[in-house]
C-alpha cells in the first residue's frame, strides 16, 4: 500500500473517532441527555427496533453475539497463522490495526447512540423527585421488616404448590404489569414488546447472568433456565432497561414498580423475594446478627425457595465466573456505576427514599 492510500485509509477513522468524541462530550450533561436523548430520541429508537425485531420467534441479539464471537475466533486464527508462518509485514499489520480500530470505534458509536447514553441520564430518581440519601442500619431494619411481611404474605397467597405459566405468557404478564404501572407512573409507558428467552441461558448459569438487554436489537433477553420464581422480576428488570434505565439499580427499581402493579401475585412474590435479598444483604454488612434473625422470620415456604435457589447457584459455581464478574464490574464502573456489581444492591437506597417520601412499598 503506497503512502497516499495509507494516509487515506487512516483518514477513514476520523469520522467514527469524531462521533465517539462528540458522544463522550454530550454524556457529561445529564440534564441534556434526560430531556432530549432519553426523553425523545431513545424512545423512538427503542420502539422502532422492537417493532422490527420483536415479532421474530428467535433472538436477533443472541445471533449477533454469536457472529461476533465467531468473527473474533476467525480473526485470531488468521492472525496467529500469519504470525506463525511469518507472513506479517509492516503494511499488513498496520492495515489489520486500522480495521480493528475502525470496528471498535463503530461499535462504540452504535452502542452509545442506540442506548448507551442512557447511562448518563438523570433517571428515575429525577422523575420521582427522590433525593439519594445515606441510609442507616435502622433504615435497613425498617425496610427489611416491611419486605419480610410482603414476601411472606405473597408466598402464602400462592399456596404450597405454585404453577408458573409458559415463558411467552410470563413475558405478556410483565408487559401488562408495565401498562398497569403507567397509570400511576406515566414515564413507565411501554409499547411494542420484545422480550425473549436467551438461547445462552444455560451458559448464563455459569457466567452469572439472569438476563441482558441488547442495544443493537432492543431485545430484552431473559435466562429462563433458572428457578421459575426468579423469572418474573428479572423480566421486569430487563424491560426497565428497554425503557432507557441504564444503571442496574434503576432497572431494579422500575422493575419493582411494575411487578407490584401486576394483578399476578407471582410477580409480587418474585419482586419482594429479590428485593428482600438485596436489603438483607445490605443489612448483613452492618448488622449480621439482625440479618440472620431476619432470615428466621421468613415463612417456611420462602426459606424453601431460598434453599432451592442457593442450591441452583452452588451447582453452577465455577472458576471462570469470578473473572467474568470482575470484567462486568469494571464495565459498570466505566458507565457511571462506580460501585460496580454492587450497583444492583443500590436499589435499596431508592426503596428507602421512596418509602420515606411516599410512605409505602
Amino acid at each position: 500500500m503506497d503512502k497516499y492510500n495509507s494516509r487515506k485509509a487512516w483518514l477513514k477513522l476520523i469520522i467514527p473517532l469524531a462521533i465517539a468524541v462528540g458522544i463522550s462530550i454530550v454524556s457529561r450533561f445529564p440534564a441534556f441527555i434526560e430531556k432530549y436523548y432519553s426523553g425523545f430520541i431513545y424512545p423512538a429508537i427503542g420502539t422502532t427496533l422492537r417493532f422490527l425485531f420483536g415479532w421474530l420467534p428467535f433472538s436477533i441479539g443472541d445471533l449477533l453475539y454469536l457472529f461476533a464471537i465467531l468473527w473474533l475466533i476467525v480473526r485470531f486464527y488468521k492472525t496467529g497463522k500469519a504470525v506463525f508462518k511469518r507472513r506479517v509485514s509492516k503494511e499488513s499489520f498496520l492495515n489489520s490495526l486500522r480495521i480493528t480500530i475502525a470496528v471498535l470505534l463503530w461499535i462504540f458509536v452504535l452502542f452509545y447512540s442506540l442506548w448507551g447514553l442512557n447511562y448518563s441520564r438523570l433517571g428515575i430518581a429525577h422523575q420521582l423527585k427522590l433525593e439519594p440519601v445515606d441510609y442507616s442500619a435502622g433504615d435497613l431494619k425498617i425496610l427489611t421488616a416491611s419486605l419480610i411481611n410482603k414476601v411472606n404474605a405473597s408466598r402464602l397467597e400462592l399456596g404450597d404448590s405454585v404453577t408458573y405459566p409458559s415463558n411467552k405468557e410470563m413475558f405478556a404478564i410483565a408487559k401488562q404489569a408495565y401498562n398497569n404501572a403507567e397509570k400511576k407512573f406515566p414515564f413507565l409507558h411501554y409499547k411494542i414488546s420484545s422480550v425473549k428467552s436467551s438461547v445462552w441461558g444455560w451458559l448464563g448459569n455459569y457466567l452469572g447472568f439472569l438476563g441482558y438487554y441488547n442495544p443493537f436489537s432492543a431485545e430484552a433477553q431473559v435466562n429462563t433456565t433458572v428457578p421459575r420464581f426468579v423469572i418474573p422480576f428479572t423480566t421486569c428488570h430487563e424491560i426497565g432497561h428497554q425503557l432507557g434505565y441504564g444503571t442496574e439499580d434503576e432497572a431494579n427499581f422500575s422493575g419493582y414498580l411494575a411487578a407490584i402493579s401486576s394483578a399476578d401475585e407471582r410477580f409480587h412474590y418474585s419482586a419482594y423475594f429479590d428485593l428482600f435479598s438485596y436489603a438483607n444483604r445490605a443489612l448483613f454488612s452492618r448488622d449480621s446478627l439482625a440479618a440472620k434473625a431476619n432470615y428466621k422470620l421468613l415463612d417456611t415456604l420462602v426459606r424453601k425457595d431460598y434453599q432451592a435457589y442457593r442450591k441452583f447457584i452452588l451447582k453452577h459455581e465455577n472458576a471462570i465466573e469470578p473473572y467474568i464478574n470482575i470484567i462486568y464490574g469494571k464495565y459498570l464502573q466505566s458507565n457511571n456505576q462506580p460501585k460496580g456489581l454492587e450497583t444492583y444492591d443500590e436499589v435499596v437506597a431508592w426503596l428507602i427514599a421512596y418509602r420515606k417520601k411516599y410512605g409505602e412499598l
